[in-house]
């Protein structure tokens, strides 16, 4: 088993990248989160790896935290739930995001992932939501439950829905140093695409 890469970066794709590792180059798919925090072609890089073996393939999948990691070993727990939809969930949306919608039963706020419907959403949140229970939540969800519950209940009071204003905090940034007039503005850029 891979459980891990330490190597430079030899070439980078749409959705994966090759790291040098003494000399050998691995493929690993990532999504786009990793890719963008590995950085440039010849960077240091440090993923978590899962090699997913199947009959007539053998893919590994990198990740930049141990979180990330989880998190795409349980989506793909999931029947009909593949390595390549589980990887466009990590692309789509934050660990924290995914946590909580699956963790508070918001199948709506799954659904705005592309290539996943109401169905997969629902049996995502119904195989999942015990597994993700309050301890992931409490590890990996502080700053949404500090941070953007007051944008939430901004958006709330302009007359958006929860199921709206839980979209909108979803495309939110991760930084923390936005004030949450900044975040507000962000939030409503979301409903004027």
């Amino acid at each position: 088993m891979i459980s891990s890469l330490h190597g430079k970066v030899a070439s980078l794709g749409g959705d994966w990248a090759v790291i040098n590792v003494n000399g050998v180059g691995f493929q690993v798919f990532m999504p786009t989160s990793t890719l963008s925090a590995i950085g440039a072609v010849g960077k240091e890089a440090h993923l978590y790896t899962h090699l997913h073996l199947r009959e007539d393939n053998v893919a590994l999948f990198g990740f930049a935290s141990p979180e990330e990691l989880s998190l795409f070993q349980l989506l793909i727990g999931v029947s009909g739930l593949g390595p390549r939809l589980a990887l466009a969930m990590l692309s789509g949306m934050s660990v924290e995001h995914l946590v909580t919608a699956i963790a508070t039963g918001s199948v709506d706020l799954l659904t705005v992932i592309p290539g996943i419907g109401k169905k997969v959403a629902s049996r995502i949140v119904m195989e999942l939501k015990e597994k993700i229970g309050a301890g992931w939540i409490a590890t990996t969800t502080p700053l949404l439950a500090q941070e953007n519950i007051d944008v939430l209940a901004a958006l709330t009071v302009l007359g958006y829905s929860a199921v709206e204003a839980a979209r909108a905090v979803a495309t939110l940034p991760p930084t923390p140093d936005l004030s949450l007039e900044d975040k507000i503005k962000l939030a409503l850029q979301y409903f004027g695409k």
